[in-house]
């Protein structure tokens, strides 16, 4: 195994783990804490999520350079490059929209719930079945 083929593992894998603990059990879980308000936990989910689009984009980056590097079967390419195609349209078609939206919540207007929230859900959803299999493909190349 190449350090290139070795990185992109551990890359994909800790990527997944990220999105996991930060999407399905951070962000729900902090506003059933006591004394979490609304626009306190957005405050909080709007410093969590830039830091972890921050650091997906690092690892798609350092991703893309190990699949560069290693040239591994097409399979794992488009497990990979859907990963990354998520996170991008997610950075450009729902981010914004959600922070129009927790802007306007956090300078205290009354806005109703947000269909935006359920397509990035769906988005990390596909984009963490993207991971998973982008690490199993790697694991047996």
């Amino acid at each position: 195994m190449t350090a290139a083929h070795a990185v992109s593992i551990a890359v994909t894998f800790t990527w997944l783990g990220m999105v996991i603990a930060i999407s399905f059990l951070e962000a729900p879980l902090k506003f059933r804490a006591p004394g979490v308000t609304v626009p306190l936990g957005l405050g909080i989910g709007r410093l969590v999520f830039r830091a972890l689009n921050v650091t997906e984009m690092v690892w798609a980056a350092v991703l893309v350079a190990g699949l560069l590097i290693e040239g591994p079967p097409t399979r794992v390419v488009v497990a990979g490059a859907t990963a990354i195609a998520v996170l991008v349209v997610q950075l450009v078609g729902v981010r914004p929209r959600l922070t129009r939206r927790s802007d306007r919540v956090l300078a205290g207007e009354d806005v109703p719930r947000s269909h935006a929230h359920y397509v990035y859900i769906g988005l990390e959803v596909v984009k963490v079945v993207a991971l998973l299999a982008t690490g199993v493909l790697l694991l047996g190349v």
